[in-house]
């Protein structure tokens, strides 16, 4: 007997009608999204599992704690590569049959890492799940590809809700469970639960595939290019979200060495609860879906573009204040999380039959300006201290903000009804 939602073999594919959307979607229910919510919080959270337990690491393998540290940037790595190899094939492979691959190739790192008996051990099952955790952004524009016309905007904010809070929930449950039974436990319960989620979601999913289906790889991989070229708010975008996440990790990069120095005396577990009160950020994902749905993508963006220039003000004062620091860390992943389901929301619609390949070309951009936000933020910590870190996490949102403005020219023209190579023009 088959449930709501439940795939069987008397269910006709849901292939996407020449707009994009399945032909046939009356909308994701509530639960599944949730459990699609779950799945990218637990894809997402299992390449941060490890950030917190690097000493442990180091003492139970023998190896230099700057060894160890090399583990949170191999994940970054390896997700990297996923981006751009394995997130295209949403728009050329089955998606449900792809996601739920993704997911158990990912679980198998995890059980490699639980498991893992030396340093090369752990690398192994660190670059595999980093490299198949992207089924998580594979999840993200079908959740707005099979979502009810015109609640698009509502269920990628629900789905980046999950991934949100399985990031920042992941260093506080790797550490209670380090401590219950030691490092390893963390990857073996997450490889359980990435087990137990991917088989879930191959039963409620409907299965979907795209109308590129009848593409080669090499050449779904090349349009990664041509799509780039094509949509300049594609680039306006990529640009946005680059930019806006090079800001907040100028900041999560630095934090703990404000928190945990005199003026704050915070330890590991302080630290950690303080990373936790980011959670808020996913209010703003819903709320930012909202009003994409209602339209108003654009005034979500500015908003969260402001925000983010408010919440460095908060985070200077507090060098001193730890309830300043809080507000300013609350305030600035509200408005990583509004510019980032704006984004998401924009770029989905410019073409709804490639939207894996324009979500790797655009998370791409996203996690460079991540990595580059990191490396400053440390530069900027060596120099200068709290206060040159706020002035580059500052001086970075005025650049998003000079950004944004070249998108709503981009926008407006596009509203005229200016050819996209003519807007092009325009911009340069």
């Amino acid at each position: 007997m088959s449930t709501p939602g439940t795939p069987s073999s008397s269910q006709p594919v849901s292939t996407p009608a020449p707009g994009g959307a399945p032909a046939q979607a009356p909308g994701l229910g509530t639960p599944v999204l949730l459990l699609m919510a779950a799945a990218c919080g637990l894809c997402a959270g299992s390449n941060y599992f490890n950030q917190p337990l690097l000493h442990s690491i180091a003492t139970q393998l023998q190896v230099r704690d700057a060894s160890a540290a090399l583990i949170v940037t191999l994940a970054q790595v390896a997700y990297a590569a996923g981006l751009l190899l394995l997130v295209p094939l949403g728009d050329l492979l089955e998606r449900r049959r792809l996601i739920t691959t993704l997911m158990l190739l990912a679980a198998l790192g995890l059980f490699t890492s639980g498991f893992a008996g030396s340093y090369a051990m752990l690398a192994l099952g660190t670059a595999l799940t980093g490299l198949f955790s992207v089924a998580a952004q594979v999840l993200v524009p079908l959740a707005a590809t099979l979502a009810a016309p015109g609640r698009s905007g509502r269920a990628v904010g629900l789905v980046m809700s999950g991934l949100l809070v399985g990031i920042l929930a992941a260093r506080s449950v790797a550490g209670l469970l380090s401590e219950l039974g030691g490092w390893t436990l963390v990857y073996r319960v997450a490889g359980v639960a990435m087990v137990a989620v991917a088989l879930a979601l191959w039963w409620v999913m409907p299965r979907s595939q795209n109308a590129a289906q009848a593409q080669g790889y090499g050449q779904v991989l090349r349009s990664l290019g041509t799509l780039a070229l094509r949509h300049p708010r594609l680039r306006s975008r990529a640009l946005l979200g680059g930019l806006s996440f090079a800001s907040v990790s100028v900041l999560f990069s630095t934090m703990a060495l404000l928190l945990a120095g005199p003026a704050h005396g915070l330890g590991d577990a302080g630290i950690g609860l303080v990373g936790l009160a980011g959670v808020a950020g996913a209010l703003m994902a819903n709320v930012a879906g909202r009003m994409a749905d209602r339209g108003q993508a654009q005034v979500a963006t500015a908003a969260s573009v402001g925000l983010l220039l408010l919440g460095w003000g908060a985070l200077w004062l507090g060098a001193s204040s730890l309830m300043w620091f809080v507000v300013g860390m609350l305030v600035v992943d509200l408005a990583l999380q509004g510019v980032h389901i704006s984004n998401q929301n924009v770029i989905y619609r410019l073409d709804p039959t490639a939207r894996a390949r324009l979500n790797a070309v655009y998370m791409t951009s996203y996690f460079t300006g991540a990595a580059t936000g990191s490396a400053l933020g440390s530069v900027a910590w060596l120099w200068g201290g709290w206060g040159a870190t706020c002035a580059l996490g500052g001086g970075i949102a005025v650049l998003n903000a000079l950004a944004l403005a070249y998108d709503q020219r981009l926008a407006v023209r596009a509203l005229r009804g200016i050819p996209p190579r003519a807007v092009e023009g325009a911009g340069a």
